[in-house]
């Protein structure tokens, strides 16, 4: 038979007692309410009056230090839907779109349910393990490419996730907890990279364009439709989204300067405008320093750009675009895509993809000489480890070649 209720004062503040079912109840003020005054008071539960003791000196030794935190009854999936929705304005609409996509196929499958409160690192490295191992469901397809159904229902095949994206995934995880600890609804953050271990990203060998072929790929470009862009590409290293968004008014002809502070974005999502100008990425504009016959073409082409003007007559659509097509609306990446893909087969490189040009530029510029912060700055990395992370092979070879300079001209002066 449970104790007769009991309601005494605890030490300190707040009162404990015996509920009818035999569990310990404390009970203690938190605060007062703002418009009435009145105390706010929480409870908290034990099946013991020892533990529950316990748990009422640690709440309001809390509250006393203003460190106290009000349990947190929502779930994971109830809180990463209201992150998304309130705590995204900063970000670019294509990242939206990819951090719910993220939310919705990998994160809310395994861990929606869990409350927010009781989502610990272990879980968290139990799930990134899955992602790793079983990833996503795919419909199991046979020999002819048909989907295999059994009694009517689709037939699922798991897949495991990239490293790279098992990363990115931790990432949307660790970004919503962060604001989950700053919202005072947890006291840590479980995803923390100290805490938990990701999968290695296996860096992807480039394959940028050497001097025969880049010498190959100038003379197959000349006269097409895309010349221009594809030479601007190649000696300044922008990305696609960069070149695609330049506009006339970042072209300082005096100075033989750019300004890359936005790129043309597209957007695949329903209801949006595919393309938009966005800021660049990580939103850090950069001025970089282009070679003269860059700049030569480039005015070149603004007197193309011209004449297209006055033969597209009202159809022309005005923007400030460098690059544009027969009435003046931006470049599309796909036939930007297939005219790259045509002439890079031409050239025996089938294999390249638009993106080979930058680096393509930066190997070469790092050949010619240029120091990796110079080389950083103009691709707008954010910082130069970043860019000797990527590129650290050209100058682990500028290295030996010199050493191989070295061991010539010691043998020329020794006689050896």
């Amino acid at each position: 038979m449970p104790r007769k209720s009991n309601t005494r004062a605890a030490s300190g503040s707040g009162t404990i007692r015996q509920r009818p079912d035999g569990t310990w109840e404390a009970r203690f003020v938190v605060g007062h309410d703002p418009g009435t005054g009145k105390p706010i008071r929480k409870s908290i539960y034990a099946k013991t009056q020892k533990e529950v003791r316990q748990k009422l000196a640690q709440a309001v030794a809390a509250v006393d230090n203003k460190a106290y935190r009000e349990p947190c009854k929502m779930t994971l999936g109830e809180w990463l839907d209201i992150w998304a929705d309130t705590y995204l304005g900063g970000v670019k609409p294509r990242t939206v779109k990819i951090y719910q996509d993220d939310i919705r196929l990998h994160i809310k499958p395994y861990l929606a349910a869990i409350r927010l409160d009781e989502l610990d690192t272990h879980t968290v490295q139990k799930f990134l393990n899955t992602l790793s191992s079983r990833g996503k469901k795919i419909p199991k397809r046979d020999e002819h490419g048909m989907t295999i159904k059994k009694d009517g229902k689709t037939v699922y095949d798991f897949a495991p996730l990239s490293p790279k994206t098992v990363k990115n995934v931790h990432g949307v995880l660790h970004g919503a907890l962060r604001q989950a600890v700053i919202n005072r609804y947890i006291p840590l953050n479980p995803a923390d990279g100290d805490f938990c271990k990701l999968p290695k990203i296996i860096k992807e060998e480039i394959h940028p364009f050497d001097e025969v072929q880049i010498s190959a790929f100038l003379k197959a470009i000349e006269g097409n439709k895309f010349e221009v862009i594809f030479i601007v590409t190649l000696f300044t290293g922008l990305r696609e989204g960069e070149v695609l968004g330049l506009t006339w008014s970042c072209v300082d002809f005096e100075r033989n300067t750019i300004t890359i502070d936005k790129q043309m974005q597209l957007h695949q999502e329903k209801d949006m405008i595919p393309y938009q100008l966005v800021s660049v990425k990580n939103s850090r504009s950069r001025v970089i320093a282009v070679a003269p016959f860059v700049m030569e073409q480039l005015k070149r082409h603004k007197v193309y750009q011209a004449e297209q003007r006055l033969r597209a007559g009202a159809m022309w659509q005005p923007s400030d675009l460098i690059f544009t097509n027969e009435v003046g609306d931006h470049i599309t990446k796909s036939s930007l895509y297939r005219a790259f893909k045509k002439t890079a087969a031409s050239i025996g490189r089938p294999d390249a993809r638009f993106h080979d040009l930058r680096h393509s530029y930066a190997v070469a510029a790092i050949r010619s000489g240029d120091d990796i912060k110079t080389v950083q700055g103009n691709l707008g990395h954010a910082t130069a480890a970043f860019t000797l992370d990527v590129y650290g092979h050209v100058t682990d070879q500028m290295k030996q070649d010199s050493a191989d300079r070295m061991e010539a001209f010691i043998r020329s002066v020794s006689g050896s």
